[in-house]
């Protein structure tokens, strides 16, 4: 019971990552109906970004605790990948916008393709695995024979706050209602005075910030790669898909359902090399006897 007790954790561990970079997605479709398939990629700008600042901070002539580091790094990845994510979003998707669905998923994937070839050609970063130095403490606590460790801890937590604080701005503030309104009727709300352009750029922002608290918490727990995007992306796009692609609550479900395919597979089938099997299966039977996903809702169309 104890082995499985520290399973369960570590999915909780690995799905709150997933669960943090699927509300990119969920986020972005639910406004634009529209797959950011580059989304993964700036997630991997976030651990790069977090690399180096937090690299930068631990310096013995800046004497900072690791708090401090901790908490700048987060903010500092954050902010850096809205504006990548804003930038984005202006210069190869908004010209677009009312383009064929063909052309976005076709620029999506080019702008993936792009950042991950900028990391590799920029010498600064290179194709070589890095890993985060270390901000939060190597303790470990035994909790009923359960091996608790801090960063695992703190990836929980700094996480769940993520989640709440993204779920009651959808839901509870003017932002989130206008929101919420493009996703209803996108063409009616400018006639209601909602700044569509602001709150969409608005909308990839907040949803590559959240992605990047992923990406920090992801670069302390293990190595970063310009190429790590692709299958953690495809992941946690399993995972909106799974929860319900367009509902917020919906793709934290998923991820953390993903976490426990990823953690549990190998446990159950005594191979690692069944996970990619075991997720696509579980997409593919979920779609074929729910296609909106588990807490997904049909779409309805008026003429």
């Amino acid at each position: 019971m104890q082995f499985y007790l520290q399973q369960a954790l570590n999915a909780l561990q690995v799905g709150s990552v997933y669960a943090l970079i699927a509300l990119g997605y969920t986020m972005v479709y639910g406004i634009l109906t529209m797959i950011n398939f580059a989304h993964g990629d700036v997630f991997m700008v976030s651990g790069y970004v977090a690399f180096f600042v937090s690299t930068a901070l631990v310096s013995p002539a800046l004497g900072l605790p690791p708090a401090v580091v901790f908490a700048a790094t987060l903010l500092a990845s954050m902010f850096g990948t809205a504006l990548l994510a804003v930038g984005i979003e202006r210069v190869a998707y908004r010209p677009l916008r009312h383009a064929p669905r063909m052309s976005l998923v076709i620029t999506a994937l080019a702008v993936g393709l792009l950042l991950e070839n900028l990391a590799i050609a920029f010498r600064f970063i290179g194709p070589a695995p890095r890993m985060l130095p270390q901000l939060i403490p190597s303790t470990t606590i035994l909790v009923g024979g359960v091996a608790v460790s801090a960063i695992q801890i703190a990836t929980i937590a700094v996480s769940a706050v993520a989640m709440i604080g993204l779920d009651a701005l959808v839901r509870h503030t003017r932002v989130g209602m206008a929101m919420r309104a493009i996703s209803w009727d996108s063409t009616l709300v400018p006639l209601m005075g909602v700044p569509v352009d602001r709150i969409v750029s608005g909308t990839f922002a907040v949803g590559a910030a959240v992605a990047a608290v992923g990406g920090t918490l992801y670069g302390m727990t293990y190595t970063i790669d310009p190429y790590m995007g692709i299958r953690i992306g495809w992941w946690a796009f399993i995972s909106a898909v799974v929860g319900g692609i367009g509902n917020v609550r919906g793709a934290m479900l998923g991820g953390f359902l993903l976490g426990g395919v990823e953690v549990f597979t190998p446990v159950l089938l005594r191979s690692s090399s069944y996970r990619d099997l075991v997720a696509f299966s579980l997409l593919l039977v979920l779609l074929v006897f729910r296609p909106t996903g588990l807490l997904g809702s049909p779409a309805t169309q008026k003429v």
